[in-house]
């Protein structure tokens, strides 16, 4: 494990990358302000979506194992921008609380047990780090001033999202295929789609040519991912279809 994804620093880069997210939610417009990413998403929404988010984690870590999780809290959330904004700050922490209490190993239910990321505290800090890292880039282009994401963070993110997203036990309904995302500061992924299910691949050097390819920064891949961008703004090789067909599949396990 790198330091970077060391349970310490997951921690405190949820605190971190939560203050970029209040900061770009203030410097927005205003609560109503739509979020060009999350199409028919006011502010508010994204606030609500990501704080009631960061509550039902923090619910799930102090339950430990279990079978299923926990209901979501139906509280009301504050309207008022201001309040709003302290809910999420308060949201936060009771998350971090959590994991802090909880340690990296301790087990608890996750929605994505049957692939490659742990079923744990340490997963689920994870998880949420890339969850606000990616919020915050919504919530910046609402308030028109996106920053760049520190690189490494970016790298970290592609990397978690076919770990989790993209890692599965459910047998791949179309003909066998591996896709290379590959980023522009040097760090290459495979992922390899078979009747076995979707799964992270090492890289090797006599590896066969992949199916697809997709080419950018490691912002660019990791938006790619998450469906803030699309096919054209990276660099494809190969049959561009196979990438289609990941975006559109829902597995059933």
């Amino acid at each position: 494990m790198t330091e970077s994804l060391a349970f310490p620093a997951l921690l405190q880069l949820i605190d971190e990358r939560s203050a970029a997210f209040r900061s770009a939610v203030a410097a927005a417009p205003g609560p109503d302000a739509p979020v060009p990413s999350c199409p028919g998403w006011t502010v508010s929404d994204l606030v609500r979506h990501l704080g009631t988010g960061q509550r039902w984690w923090a619910a799930i870590v102090a339950a430990g194992p279990a079978e299923a999780p926990p209901a979501r809290d139906a509280a009301e959330v504050p309207r008022e921008p201001e309040a709003l904004l302290a809910w999420y700050a308060e949201s936060d922490e009771l998350l971090l609380s959590a994991l802090r209490e909880a340690g990296p190993e301790r087990a608890c239910w996750t929605w994505w047990s049957a692939g490659v990321s742990p079923a744990n505290a340490w997963g689920v800090a994870r998880r949420r780090v890339h969850e606000v890292l990616v919020h915050t880039y919504d919530a910046q282009l609402a308030a028109g001033a996106v920053r760049p994401m520190p690189a490494d963070l970016a790298l970290d993110g592609v990397a978690e999202f076919l770990d989790t997203c993209n890692s599965t036990p459910a047998p791949w309904p179309h003909e066998p295929a591996t896709l290379h995302y590959h980023a522009t500061e040097g760090r290459s992924w495979l992922l390899a789609l078979d009747g076995t299910g979707a799964w992270p691949a090492p890289l090797t050097d006599d590896a066969p040519p992949a199916t697809a390819s997709a080419t950018g920064t490691a912002e660019q891949l990791l938006l790619f991912v998450w469906g803030r961008l699309t096919l054209s703004d990276l660099k494809i090789e190969g049959d561009p279809q196979v990438f289609e067909e990941l975006i559109a599949w829902e597995p059933e396990e």
